[in-house]
Protein backbone atom coordinates (compact mmCIF):
# COMPACT_ATOMS: atom_id res chain seq x y z
CA UNK A 1 0.00 0.00 0.00
CA UNK A 2 1.18 3.52 -0.84
CA UNK A 3 1.81 5.38 2.43
CA UNK A 4 -0.10 8.35 0.99
CA UNK A 5 -3.19 6.12 1.00
CA UNK A 6 -2.49 5.32 4.63
CA UNK A 7 -2.41 9.04 5.43
CA UNK A 8 -5.69 9.67 3.56
CA UNK A 9 -7.44 6.92 5.53
CA UNK A 10 -6.11 8.19 8.85
CA UNK A 11 -7.24 11.71 7.99
CA UNK A 12 -10.82 10.53 7.50
CA UNK A 13 -10.95 8.68 10.81
CA UNK A 14 -8.93 11.09 12.98
CA UNK A 15 -9.42 14.41 11.22
CA UNK A 16 -9.02 16.60 14.29
CA UNK A 17 -6.01 14.88 15.84
CA UNK A 18 -2.75 16.87 15.78
CA UNK A 19 -0.68 15.62 12.84
CA UNK A 20 2.36 17.87 12.49
CA UNK A 21 3.96 20.16 15.05
CA UNK A 22 6.98 22.42 15.30
CA UNK A 23 8.44 22.55 18.78
CA UNK A 24 5.59 23.06 21.22
CA UNK A 25 3.19 24.42 18.56
CA UNK A 26 0.76 22.36 16.47
CA UNK A 27 0.72 23.24 12.75
CA UNK A 28 -1.80 20.85 11.20
CA UNK A 29 -4.46 18.42 12.27
CA UNK A 30 -4.82 15.32 10.11
CA UNK A 31 -7.53 16.81 7.90
CA UNK A 32 -5.39 19.86 7.20
CA UNK A 33 -2.25 17.81 6.71
CA UNK A 34 -3.89 15.51 4.15
CA UNK A 35 -5.31 18.53 2.29
CA UNK A 36 -1.89 20.19 2.22
CA UNK A 37 -0.28 17.00 0.89
CA UNK A 38 -2.88 16.65 -1.87
CA UNK A 39 -2.27 20.23 -3.01
CA UNK A 40 1.50 19.84 -2.99
CA UNK A 41 1.11 16.65 -5.00
CA UNK A 42 -0.91 18.55 -7.57
CA UNK A 43 1.82 21.18 -7.70
CA UNK A 44 4.50 18.54 -8.28
CA UNK A 45 2.59 16.96 -11.15
CA UNK A 46 2.06 20.44 -12.63
CA UNK A 47 5.86 20.70 -12.93
CA UNK A 48 5.67 17.95 -15.53
CA UNK A 49 6.87 15.15 -13.27
CA UNK A 50 5.73 11.69 -14.33
CA UNK A 51 5.04 8.40 -12.53
CA UNK A 52 8.17 7.10 -10.84
CA UNK A 53 10.27 10.26 -11.27
CA UNK A 54 12.65 10.86 -8.39
CA UNK A 55 12.30 13.92 -6.17
CA UNK A 56 15.19 14.67 -3.82
CA UNK A 57 14.48 16.08 -0.36
CA UNK A 58 17.63 17.86 0.81
CA UNK A 59 16.41 19.26 4.09
CA UNK A 60 17.39 19.81 7.63
CA UNK A 61 14.75 18.51 10.02
CA UNK A 62 11.71 20.67 9.38
CA UNK A 63 7.93 20.31 8.91
CA UNK A 64 8.33 20.71 5.12
CA UNK A 65 10.06 17.33 5.00
CA UNK A 66 6.88 15.56 6.07
CA UNK A 67 4.45 17.36 3.79
CA UNK A 68 6.70 16.94 0.76
CA UNK A 69 7.50 13.28 1.53
CA UNK A 70 3.84 12.33 1.52
CA UNK A 71 3.13 14.64 -1.42
CA UNK A 72 5.77 12.82 -3.47
CA UNK A 73 4.03 9.50 -2.80
CA UNK A 74 0.57 11.02 -3.33
CA UNK A 75 1.76 12.16 -6.76
CA UNK A 76 3.05 8.69 -7.71
CA UNK A 77 6.70 9.76 -7.51
CA UNK A 78 9.71 8.38 -5.61
CA UNK A 79 11.38 10.21 -2.72
CA UNK A 80 15.14 10.57 -2.34
CA UNK A 81 15.68 11.87 1.22
CA UNK A 82 19.27 13.10 1.51
CA UNK A 83 21.40 13.71 4.58
CA UNK A 84 21.45 17.48 5.06
CA UNK A 85 24.95 17.45 6.54
CA UNK A 86 26.71 16.15 3.45
CA UNK A 87 29.06 18.32 1.40
CA UNK A 88 27.51 19.97 -1.69
CA UNK A 89 29.64 17.70 -3.90
CA UNK A 90 28.21 14.68 -2.09
CA UNK A 91 24.72 16.09 -2.61
CA UNK A 92 25.56 16.53 -6.28
CA UNK A 93 26.60 12.89 -6.58
CA UNK A 94 23.33 11.64 -5.08
CA UNK A 95 21.21 13.98 -7.19
CA UNK A 96 23.07 12.93 -10.32
CA UNK A 97 23.14 9.23 -9.48
CA UNK A 98 19.43 9.11 -8.65
CA UNK A 99 18.47 11.06 -11.77
CA UNK A 100 16.30 13.35 -9.66
CA UNK A 101 14.30 15.74 -11.82
CA UNK A 102 13.32 17.92 -8.89
CA UNK A 103 14.91 18.81 -5.58
CA UNK A 104 13.13 20.42 -2.65
CA UNK A 105 15.58 21.96 -0.19
CA UNK A 106 15.65 24.12 2.90
CA UNK A 107 16.89 27.65 2.11
CA UNK A 108 20.55 27.43 3.11
CA UNK A 109 20.97 24.08 1.39
CA UNK A 110 19.19 25.32 -1.71
CA UNK A 111 21.74 28.12 -1.97
CA UNK A 112 24.59 25.59 -1.81
CA UNK A 113 22.92 23.33 -4.35
CA UNK A 114 22.54 26.20 -6.80
CA UNK A 115 26.33 26.19 -7.16
CA UNK A 116 26.44 22.59 -8.42
CA UNK A 117 23.73 22.79 -11.11
CA UNK A 118 26.23 21.98 -13.86
CA UNK A 119 27.06 18.67 -12.16
CA UNK A 120 23.42 17.54 -12.22
CA UNK A 121 22.14 17.91 -15.78
CA UNK A 122 18.92 15.96 -15.15
CA UNK A 123 17.82 18.32 -12.37
CA UNK A 124 15.11 20.59 -13.78
CA UNK A 125 13.66 22.11 -10.62
CA UNK A 126 15.54 23.28 -7.52
CA UNK A 127 12.96 24.68 -5.13
CA UNK A 128 13.70 26.30 -1.78
CA UNK A 129 11.06 25.68 0.86
CA UNK A 130 10.88 29.39 1.76
CA UNK A 131 10.43 30.66 -1.80
CA UNK A 132 7.56 31.67 -4.05
CA UNK A 133 7.87 28.55 -6.17
CA UNK A 134 7.35 26.33 -3.15
CA UNK A 135 4.40 28.45 -2.03
CA UNK A 136 2.92 28.01 -5.50
CA UNK A 137 3.19 24.23 -5.21
CA UNK A 138 0.95 24.32 -2.16
CA UNK A 139 -1.57 26.64 -3.80
CA UNK A 140 -2.38 24.18 -6.56
CA UNK A 141 -5.45 22.08 -7.05
CA UNK A 142 -5.51 18.90 -4.95
CA UNK A 143 -5.30 15.70 -6.95
CA UNK A 144 -6.37 12.12 -6.23
CA UNK A 145 -3.67 9.71 -5.10
CA UNK A 146 -1.84 8.30 -8.12
CA UNK A 147 -1.99 4.52 -8.28
CA UNK A 148 1.26 2.69 -7.56
CA UNK A 149 2.29 -0.96 -7.53
CA UNK A 150 3.71 -2.72 -4.49
CA UNK A 151 7.11 -3.07 -6.16
CA UNK A 152 7.34 0.54 -7.34
CA UNK A 153 10.17 2.61 -5.91
CA UNK A 154 9.04 4.67 -2.91
CA UNK A 155 12.20 5.69 -1.01
CA UNK A 156 15.70 5.68 -2.50
CA UNK A 157 17.83 5.30 0.61
CA UNK A 158 21.49 6.26 0.15
CA UNK A 159 23.94 4.48 2.41
CA UNK A 160 26.33 6.54 4.52
CA UNK A 161 29.22 5.88 2.15
CA UNK A 162 31.94 5.45 4.77
CA UNK A 163 33.80 3.15 2.37
CA UNK A 164 33.48 4.76 -1.04
CA UNK A 165 30.52 6.26 -2.89
CA UNK A 166 27.10 5.81 -1.28
CA UNK A 167 24.74 3.32 -2.91
CA UNK A 168 21.01 3.87 -3.36
CA UNK A 169 18.99 1.09 -1.74
CA UNK A 170 15.68 0.83 -3.59
CA UNK A 171 12.87 0.61 -1.05
CA UNK A 172 9.50 -0.20 -2.60
CA UNK A 173 6.05 0.52 -1.23
CA UNK A 174 5.95 -3.14 -0.16
CA UNK A 175 9.22 -2.73 1.75
CA UNK A 176 7.91 0.31 3.61
CA UNK A 177 4.59 -1.34 4.38
CA UNK A 178 6.38 -4.41 5.73
CA UNK A 179 8.50 -2.17 7.97
CA UNK A 180 5.42 -0.33 9.23
CA UNK A 181 3.48 -3.48 10.04
CA UNK A 182 6.50 -5.01 11.72
CA UNK A 183 6.76 -1.97 13.99
CA UNK A 184 3.27 -2.71 15.31
CA UNK A 185 4.05 -6.39 15.72
CA UNK A 186 7.48 -6.22 17.32
CA UNK A 187 8.42 -2.72 18.48
CA UNK A 188 5.55 -0.86 20.13
CA UNK A 189 1.86 -0.07 20.19
CA UNK A 190 0.95 3.40 18.90
CA UNK A 191 -2.28 5.13 19.88
CA UNK A 192 -3.93 8.23 18.39
CA UNK A 193 -2.62 11.19 20.34
CA UNK A 194 0.82 9.70 20.91
CA UNK A 195 3.76 11.58 19.44
CA UNK A 196 7.10 10.97 17.80
CA UNK A 197 9.73 13.63 18.34
CA UNK A 198 12.34 13.76 15.60
CA UNK A 199 15.65 14.79 17.13
CA UNK A 200 17.63 12.45 14.85
CA UNK A 201 17.96 13.01 11.06
CA UNK A 202 14.64 12.37 9.33
CA UNK A 203 16.38 11.37 6.10
CA UNK A 204 17.20 8.05 7.76
CA UNK A 205 15.99 6.04 10.77
CA UNK A 206 13.89 8.66 12.51
CA UNK A 207 12.04 9.44 9.29
CA UNK A 208 11.43 5.79 8.52
CA UNK A 209 9.92 5.20 11.96
CA UNK A 210 7.78 8.28 11.50
CA UNK A 211 5.69 6.28 9.01
CA UNK A 212 4.08 3.88 11.54
CA UNK A 213 3.30 6.89 13.72
CA UNK A 214 1.45 8.64 10.92
CA UNK A 215 -0.33 5.36 10.19
CA UNK A 216 -1.78 5.38 13.72
CA UNK A 217 -2.67 9.08 13.91
CA UNK A 218 0.19 10.09 16.18
CA UNK A 219 1.62 13.60 16.23
CA UNK A 220 4.83 14.19 14.25
CA UNK A 221 6.93 16.70 16.22
CA UNK A 222 9.97 18.48 14.76
CA UNK A 223 12.17 20.30 17.30
CA UNK A 224 12.69 23.98 16.50
CA UNK A 225 16.44 23.41 16.64
CA UNK A 226 16.07 20.78 13.94
CA UNK A 227 18.25 18.38 15.93
CA UNK A 228 19.13 16.93 19.28
CA UNK A 229 19.50 19.32 22.19
CA UNK A 230 19.04 17.76 25.61
CA UNK A 231 17.29 20.76 27.18
CA UNK A 232 14.92 21.10 24.22
CA UNK A 233 14.29 17.35 24.20
CA UNK A 234 13.24 17.45 27.85
CA UNK A 235 10.96 20.43 27.16
CA UNK A 236 9.25 18.57 24.32
CA UNK A 237 8.78 15.46 26.46
CA UNK A 238 6.93 17.62 28.99
CA UNK A 239 4.75 19.11 26.22
CA UNK A 240 3.76 16.06 24.15
CA UNK A 241 2.17 12.87 25.53
CA UNK A 242 3.19 9.36 24.52
CA UNK A 243 6.55 10.58 23.29
CA UNK A 244 8.72 8.22 21.23
CA UNK A 245 12.22 8.89 19.88
CA UNK A 246 14.54 7.11 17.51
CA UNK A 247 18.07 7.63 18.82
CA UNK A 248 21.53 6.51 17.92
CA UNK A 249 23.22 4.99 20.99
CA UNK A 250 25.42 8.06 21.35
CA UNK A 251 22.28 10.20 21.74
CA UNK A 252 21.03 7.97 24.54
CA UNK A 253 24.41 8.39 26.23
CA UNK A 254 24.20 12.17 25.95
CA UNK A 255 20.71 12.15 27.44
CA UNK A 256 21.49 9.97 30.44
CA UNK A 257 24.74 11.81 31.22
CA UNK A 258 23.13 15.27 31.08
CA UNK A 259 23.25 17.34 34.28
CA UNK A 260 20.17 16.89 36.50
CA UNK A 261 18.62 14.27 34.21
CA UNK A 262 17.54 12.43 37.35
CA UNK A 263 15.34 15.42 38.27
CA UNK A 264 13.67 15.80 34.84
CA UNK A 265 9.95 15.18 34.33
CA UNK A 266 9.90 12.13 32.08
CA UNK A 267 6.31 11.08 32.69
CA UNK A 268 5.38 11.60 29.01
CA UNK A 269 8.33 9.57 27.73
CA UNK A 270 6.93 6.38 26.22
CA UNK A 271 9.70 4.76 24.21
CA UNK A 272 13.26 5.26 23.02
CA UNK A 273 14.01 3.03 20.06
CA UNK A 274 17.74 2.86 19.52
CA UNK A 275 19.64 1.47 16.58
CA UNK A 276 22.33 2.19 14.04
CA UNK A 277 24.83 0.42 16.30
CA UNK A 278 24.51 -1.73 19.40
CA UNK A 279 24.54 0.08 22.73
CA UNK A 280 27.12 -1.04 25.21
CA UNK A 281 25.88 -3.01 28.19
CA UNK A 282 26.96 -0.48 30.82
CA UNK A 283 25.12 2.30 28.97
CA UNK A 284 21.98 0.15 28.72
CA UNK A 285 22.04 -0.41 32.47
CA UNK A 286 22.44 3.29 33.18
CA UNK A 287 19.62 4.19 30.80
CA UNK A 288 17.24 1.69 32.38
CA UNK A 289 18.09 2.96 35.86
CA UNK A 290 17.45 6.59 34.90
CA UNK A 291 14.62 6.33 32.38
CA UNK A 292 12.81 3.19 33.41
CA UNK A 293 11.70 0.39 31.06
CA UNK A 294 11.44 2.63 28.00
CA UNK A 295 14.07 1.05 25.71
CA UNK A 296 13.59 -0.95 22.53
CA UNK A 297 16.56 -1.96 20.42
CA UNK A 298 16.28 -2.63 16.71
CA UNK A 299 18.88 -3.94 14.29
CA UNK A 300 18.40 -3.23 10.62
CA UNK A 301 20.03 -1.57 7.64
CA UNK A 302 18.92 0.81 4.95
CA UNK A 303 18.72 -2.28 2.78
CA UNK A 304 16.25 -3.89 5.24
CA UNK A 305 14.91 -0.73 6.82
CA UNK A 306 14.93 -0.93 10.61
CA UNK A 307 13.92 -4.58 10.51
CA UNK A 308 16.22 -7.58 11.06
CA UNK A 309 16.22 -8.36 14.79
CA UNK A 310 14.79 -6.61 17.82
CA UNK A 311 14.95 -6.45 21.58
CA UNK A 312 11.52 -5.47 22.97
CA UNK A 313 10.76 -3.87 26.31
CA UNK A 314 9.79 -7.08 28.07
CA UNK A 315 13.34 -8.44 27.67
CA UNK A 316 14.76 -5.38 29.42
CA UNK A 317 12.39 -5.88 32.36
CA UNK A 318 13.06 -9.62 32.80
CA UNK A 319 15.87 -9.01 35.28
CA UNK A 320 15.44 -12.41 36.93
CA UNK A 321 16.43 -14.29 33.78
CA UNK A 322 19.72 -16.16 34.33
CA UNK A 323 21.16 -14.76 31.11
CA UNK A 324 19.76 -11.26 31.54
CA UNK A 325 22.97 -9.37 30.82
CA UNK A 326 23.76 -11.47 27.75
CA UNK A 327 20.26 -10.83 26.44
CA UNK A 328 20.25 -7.06 26.87
CA UNK A 329 23.75 -6.95 25.40
CA UNK A 330 22.49 -8.66 22.26
CA UNK A 331 20.46 -7.27 19.35
CA UNK A 332 17.56 -9.55 20.17
CA UNK A 333 15.82 -12.17 18.10
CA UNK A 334 14.59 -12.18 14.47
CA UNK A 335 11.63 -9.95 13.71
CA UNK A 336 8.31 -11.66 13.03
CA UNK A 337 8.36 -11.68 9.23
CA UNK A 338 12.13 -11.81 8.66
CA UNK A 339 14.25 -14.95 8.40
CA UNK A 340 17.76 -14.50 9.80
CA UNK A 341 20.77 -16.78 9.56
CA UNK A 342 24.46 -16.66 10.47
CA UNK A 343 26.60 -18.25 7.76
CA UNK A 344 30.15 -18.90 6.59
CA UNK A 345 31.63 -17.57 3.34
CA UNK A 346 29.84 -20.26 1.32
CA UNK A 347 26.44 -19.50 2.84
CA UNK A 348 26.35 -22.53 5.12
CA UNK A 349 24.76 -21.99 8.52
CA UNK A 350 27.32 -22.06 11.31
CA UNK A 351 26.71 -23.69 14.72
CA UNK A 352 25.28 -21.80 17.68
CA UNK A 353 27.91 -19.58 19.24
CA UNK A 354 30.12 -19.51 16.15
CA UNK A 355 30.51 -16.05 14.49
CA UNK A 356 29.63 -15.63 10.84
CA UNK A 357 28.01 -13.15 8.49
CA UNK A 358 24.42 -12.19 9.22
CA UNK A 359 22.03 -12.69 6.29
CA UNK A 360 18.28 -12.18 6.12
CA UNK A 361 15.30 -12.36 3.80
CA UNK A 362 11.70 -11.14 3.86
CA UNK A 363 9.37 -8.58 2.32
CA UNK A 364 11.28 -5.78 4.02
CA UNK A 365 14.50 -6.45 2.06
CA UNK A 366 15.23 -3.89 -0.67
CA UNK A 367 14.64 -4.48 -4.38
CA UNK A 368 18.35 -3.86 -5.06
CA UNK A 369 20.78 -0.97 -5.51
CA UNK A 370 19.88 1.79 -7.92
CA UNK A 371 21.76 1.41 -11.22
CA UNK A 372 24.38 -0.81 -9.57
CA UNK A 373 24.04 -4.42 -10.69
CA UNK A 374 27.42 -5.49 -9.30
CA UNK A 375 26.60 -4.27 -5.78
CA UNK A 376 23.12 -5.78 -6.02
CA UNK A 377 24.47 -9.18 -7.05
CA UNK A 378 27.04 -9.06 -4.27
CA UNK A 379 24.53 -8.20 -1.53
CA UNK A 380 21.43 -10.07 -2.73
CA UNK A 381 22.04 -13.77 -3.31
CA UNK A 382 19.20 -16.22 -3.84
CA UNK A 383 16.82 -13.84 -2.09
CA UNK A 384 19.07 -13.30 0.93
CA UNK A 385 20.57 -9.96 1.95
CA UNK A 386 24.21 -10.34 3.01
CA UNK A 387 24.58 -7.61 5.60
CA UNK A 388 28.36 -7.47 6.05
CA UNK A 389 27.83 -7.73 9.82
CA UNK A 390 29.46 -10.45 11.88
CA UNK A 391 27.32 -12.01 14.59
CA UNK A 392 26.49 -15.20 16.45
CA UNK A 393 23.26 -16.75 17.71
CA UNK A 394 22.97 -18.18 21.20
CA UNK A 395 20.94 -21.26 22.15
CA UNK A 396 17.82 -19.13 22.68
CA UNK A 397 18.00 -17.48 19.27
CA UNK A 398 19.32 -14.11 20.43
CA UNK A 399 21.77 -12.53 17.99
CA UNK A 400 24.87 -10.78 19.27
CA UNK A 401 26.71 -8.62 16.76
CA UNK A 402 30.46 -8.83 16.91
CA UNK A 403 31.43 -6.19 14.36
CA UNK A 404 31.27 -5.22 10.76
CA UNK A 405 33.27 -7.81 8.82
CA UNK A 406 35.73 -5.08 7.80
CA UNK A 407 36.31 -4.13 11.46
CA UNK A 408 37.36 -7.56 12.69
CA UNK A 409 41.01 -7.50 13.81
CA UNK A 410 43.15 -10.45 12.72
CA UNK A 411 46.22 -10.67 14.92
CA UNK A 412 48.53 -13.65 14.63
CA UNK A 413 45.87 -15.47 12.61
CA UNK A 414 43.24 -15.06 15.36
CA UNK A 415 40.04 -13.04 15.01
CA UNK A 416 39.53 -10.36 17.65
CA UNK A 417 36.17 -8.58 17.79
CA UNK A 418 36.57 -4.91 18.83
CA UNK A 419 33.14 -4.74 20.43
CA UNK A 420 34.14 -7.33 23.04
CA UNK A 421 37.11 -5.20 24.08
CA UNK A 422 35.06 -1.99 24.01
CA UNK A 423 32.48 -3.52 26.34
CA UNK A 424 35.21 -4.18 28.91
CA UNK A 425 36.69 -0.67 28.67
CA UNK A 426 33.26 0.88 29.25
CA UNK A 427 33.02 -0.84 32.61
CA UNK A 428 35.48 1.71 33.96
CA UNK A 429 33.43 4.49 35.63
CA UNK A 430 35.61 7.23 34.10
CA UNK A 431 35.18 6.02 30.51
CA UNK A 432 32.47 7.72 28.45
CA UNK A 433 33.26 6.21 25.02
CA UNK A 434 35.69 3.68 23.62
CA UNK A 435 36.56 2.52 20.12
CA UNK A 436 38.94 -0.31 19.29
CA UNK A 437 40.70 -0.79 15.94
CA UNK A 438 43.51 -2.83 14.46
CA UNK A 439 46.65 -1.17 13.17
CA UNK A 440 49.36 -2.80 11.02
CA UNK A 441 52.04 -4.80 12.80
CA UNK A 442 55.07 -6.31 11.08
CA UNK A 443 54.95 -9.63 12.93
CA UNK A 444 51.30 -10.12 13.90
CA UNK A 445 49.56 -8.58 10.92
CA UNK A 446 47.52 -6.30 13.18
CA UNK A 447 47.59 -5.25 16.80
CA UNK A 448 44.80 -3.94 18.98
CA UNK A 449 44.62 -0.20 19.72
CA UNK A 450 41.98 1.47 21.89
CA UNK A 451 40.81 5.08 21.65
CA UNK A 452 39.28 6.14 24.98
CA UNK A 453 37.25 9.25 25.75
CA UNK A 454 36.88 9.90 29.50
CA UNK A 455 33.90 11.62 31.09
CA UNK A 456 34.45 15.38 31.27
CA UNK A 457 36.50 16.28 34.33
CA UNK A 458 37.54 12.68 34.98
CA UNK A 459 40.85 11.00 34.34
CA UNK A 460 41.93 7.45 33.60
CA UNK A 461 45.36 6.06 32.78
CA UNK A 462 46.56 3.27 30.48
CA UNK A 463 47.64 1.17 33.46
CA UNK A 464 44.12 1.12 34.91
CA UNK A 465 42.61 0.23 31.55
CA UNK A 466 45.16 -2.50 30.96
CA UNK A 467 44.46 -4.06 34.35
CA UNK A 468 40.73 -3.96 33.61
CA UNK A 469 41.25 -5.78 30.32
CA UNK A 470 43.58 -8.38 31.80
CA UNK A 471 40.97 -9.10 34.48
CA UNK A 472 38.19 -9.68 31.96
CA UNK A 473 39.46 -10.89 28.57
CA UNK A 474 42.23 -13.05 27.18
CA UNK A 475 45.65 -11.44 27.10
CA UNK A 476 45.91 -11.60 23.29
CA UNK A 477 42.75 -9.47 22.98
CA UNK A 478 43.91 -6.63 25.19
CA UNK A 479 44.99 -3.38 23.50
CA UNK A 480 48.67 -2.79 22.96
CA UNK A 481 48.08 0.95 23.16
CA UNK A 482 45.50 3.19 24.85
CA UNK A 483 45.04 6.59 23.19
CA UNK A 484 43.13 9.10 25.32
CA UNK A 485 41.08 11.59 23.27
CA UNK A 486 38.69 14.48 23.91
CA UNK A 487 36.22 13.19 21.32
CA UNK A 488 35.72 10.44 18.77
CA UNK A 489 35.02 11.17 15.09
CA UNK A 490 31.43 10.32 14.13
CA UNK A 491 29.33 10.48 11.00
CA UNK A 492 26.13 12.45 10.81
CA UNK A 493 24.13 9.62 12.36
CA UNK A 494 26.32 9.25 15.44
CA UNK A 495 28.32 6.21 14.32
CA UNK A 496 31.98 6.24 15.29
CA UNK A 497 34.17 6.45 12.18
CA UNK A 498 36.77 3.76 12.62
CA UNK A 499 38.14 4.58 9.18
CA UNK A 500 39.21 7.96 10.61
CA UNK A 501 40.63 6.36 13.75
CA UNK A 502 42.81 4.08 11.65
CA UNK A 503 44.35 7.17 10.08
CA UNK A 504 45.06 8.61 13.51
CA UNK A 505 46.70 5.47 14.87
CA UNK A 506 50.44 5.64 14.25
CA UNK A 507 51.62 2.30 12.81
CA UNK A 508 53.73 0.20 15.13
CA UNK A 509 57.49 0.30 14.61
CA UNK A 510 59.12 -2.66 12.90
Amino acid sequence: MNQATVLAQVARSFANRPALSLGTDSLFDYAGFAERVARLAGGLRALGLQDGDRVALVMKNCPAFWETLYAVWHAGLAAVPVNAKLHPKEHAFILQNSGSRACLATPDLAADLATIDDDVPALEHLIATDGLEYAALGDGKPIPIVETRATDLAWLFYTSGTTGRPKGAMLSHRNLNSMVMNYFGDVDTILPGDSMIHAAPMSHGSGLYGLPHVAKAANTVVPRSGGFDVAETLELIERWPGATFFFAPTMVTRLITAPNIDKADLSNLKTIVYGGAPMYLEDVKRALALLGPKLVQIYGQGEAPMTITGLPKHVFTATDHPRYEARIGSTGFPRTDVEVRVVDDQGNQVPVGVPGEVICRGDVVMEGYWNNADATNSSLRDGWLWTGDVGAFDTEGFLTLKDRSKDVIISGGTNIYPREVEEVLLRHPAVLEAAVIGRPHADWGEEVVAFVRPHPGQAVGPEELDSLCLDNIARFKRPKAYLLVDDLPKNNYGKILKTELRKLAVPAAD
